[in-house]
């Protein structure tokens, strides 16, 4: 057997180097990733590489979870949108570091699994909802942030509708197998955007996304 926390920690002090929002760090120390990821998988959980998760789908790089919720900079009090719940990995994390998460899921059968496995271990501050056919989660809007686990073709206006003045939203956009990351603050006049850096993301579908 694995010892899975030495190798959490090991993880944590590579992520260090270069993620400094220690509240970030400190969430990604105290879940266990291996519960998220297939049983043949395992052995993998803490190395720094995307994994599948089943139905064409993967749970992402760690290093690339840990900036994309750097930049959400949360810190305790907010309503979190998650585009793409997948394995639940992420969901976590950000369920350690704000108010509410409020998670949608395209494949049942995925939202189901990580239903099971944050129920488990005791998060009461997730919903996971089955998407529709928009992007989002519109009934709960106004969202402090919006975390996009998924590729877009461009930075969704649809998304931006569900976020407050002020909030933080990080999208992948670009093409269907590659894109750079976003980070876009919704502002009253014209939305401040930077660039974190290339990735690849599997494809977000739905309308004003990619067609499945």
């Amino acid at each position: 057997m694995k010892d899975y926390a030495t190798a959490r920690a090991g993880l944590i002090k590579q992520l260090a180097a270069e993620i400094r929002d220690k509240r970030v760090l400190a969430a990604m120390a105290h879940i266990p990733r291996e519960q998220f990821v297939p049983p043949q998988n395992r052995h993998l959980a803490y190395e720094d590489g995307p994994l599948p998760i089943g139905h064409d789908q993967t749970i992402s790089q760690p290093f690339i979870i840990a900036l994309m919720t750097e930049a959400l900079e949360l810190k305790g009090n907010e309503k979190v949108l998650e585009i793409g719940t997948g394995s639940g990995y992420q969901t976590a994390i950000l369920a350690e570091l704000a108010d509410m998460v409020i998670s949608v899921e395209r494949v049942p059968a995925l939202a189901e699994s990580a239903r099971e496995v944050l129920n488990n271990l005791g998060y009461k501050n997730v919903e996971i909802y089955i998407a529709k056919e928009t992007l989002g989660w519109p009934e709960k809007a106004p969202y402090d942030a919006i975390m996009v686990t998924a590729g877009a073709p461009d930075i969704s206006a649809d998304l931006l509708s569900q976020l407050s003045v002020g909030g933080r939203m990080v999208i992948p956009a670009g093409s269907r197998y590659v894109q750079e990351l976003y980070k876009v603050t919704r502002q009253k006049t014209k939305n401040r955007v930077e660039k974190l850096g290339g990735c690849r993301f599997v494809a977000l579908i739905g309308k004003g996304a990619w067609d499945n």
